[in-house]
């Protein structure tokens, strides 16, 4: 089933870790697998935000052993940082197998991302001027209280919570995505796209990689190739819906933008909130009342419906 929510500001950052953290509270009983969160803070042109884990939070069930695994897997990575010539100027401890590092860093991010994950059991989740993917097993309070979300001042954000049907039930697998290598952009998506596969082998014959077998990934990697090819987000999420097939209501968030779109049948539900200051939208209106306290009218998105707001 599965829960998407969206908000931007357009007045300024506000305490949108706490935003997100309420409307996908509200939500969870559509997803009890796992909560993800891709929040966008002030941008610093010349640093980026680096989230990884090495390591699965089951994974610490397995002994003694795998806590000193982490501890080597991690100052690998800390060497191959210092190898490219990566700075790290700050380096904290989500959790003992998840880390955020402000780093700074000229060269080119494919290569970060891939010296990085050559590490075993080390993934990416996201590297961002602004963006900061967060996302873990539990509702959405266990994952923003493990990860200190409650302080995040930032303009936007989308999150997700995860009913798992198809994939399994670990961090790989929850949603947002990252579009990786690209900066600061990141996908939620309610639904299933049937030509998965097909598309898949499509982007990955354009160089592009996939880091899961699930199918949100691929409006990712399908939006990054899009813009990074001249593409606006706009044009993007409307191509989408004449290329995709299966039925979905999808979220994208860039640097300064936030979209959504719907497929031919609009049978994934979203509803949408639009003010002078503010747009919150949600797989149901429950989540937008939790942030907009106030008698509000909102709206259902029609079918193929693309909408683009810039923070």
């Amino acid at each position: 089933m599965c829960g998407i929510a969206g908000l931007i500001h357009r007045d300024g950052a506000a305490g949108i870790g706490q935003e997100m953290t309420a409307m996908l509270q509200a939500l969870k009983h559509r997803g009890p697998d796992s909560t993800g969160f891709a929040v966008y803070g002030t941008a610093a042109n010349d640093e980026y935000i680096l989230r990884f884990k090495v390591a699965e939070q089951e994974d610490l069930a397995s002994g003694f052993k795998i806590h000193d695994e982490i501890k080597s897997r991690r100052a690998t990575v800390d060497e191959r940082l210092k190898s490219l010539d990566v700075r790290v100027l700050d380096a904290q401890e989500a959790t003992e197998y998840a880390y955020r590092y402000r780093i700074a860093y000229g060269g080119d991010l494919k290569r970060l991302a891939d010296f990085v994950e050559d590490v075993e059991g080390a993934e990416i989740l996201s590297i961002g001027n602004s963006l900061e993917l967060i996302k873990d097993l539990g509702d959405a309070g266990v994952v923003a209280g493990q990860y200190k979300l409650d302080g995040f001042n930032g303009t936007h954000g989308i999150g997700h919570t995860r009913m798992a049907t198809e994939s399994d039930v670990d961090i790989r697998s929850a949603h947002p995505y990252w579009a990786y290598p690209y900066n600061d952009i990141a996908v939620v998506h309610n639904g299933q796209i049937t030509n998965y596969w097909l598309m898949r082998r499509q982007l990955e014959r354009k160089g592009q990689r996939f880091v899961s077998n699930c199918d949100s990934e691929l409006l990712a990697v399908y939006t990054a190739n899009n813009l990074e090819s001249g593409a606006s987000l706009e044009d993007s999420l409307k191509q989408s819906i004449k290329e995709i097939d299966g039925v979905f209501t999808y979220l994208v968030a860039t640097k300064d933008e936030l979209g959504m779109a719907k497929d031919t049948m609009a049978a994934k539900p979203m509803v949408l909130y639009e003010a002078d200051d503010i747009v919150a939208l949600a797989s149901e209106e429950v989540a937008i009342r939790s942030v907009v306290p106030h008698e509000i009218d909102t709206w259902d998105p029609y079918d193929e419906e693309v909408r683009v707001w810039r923070a």
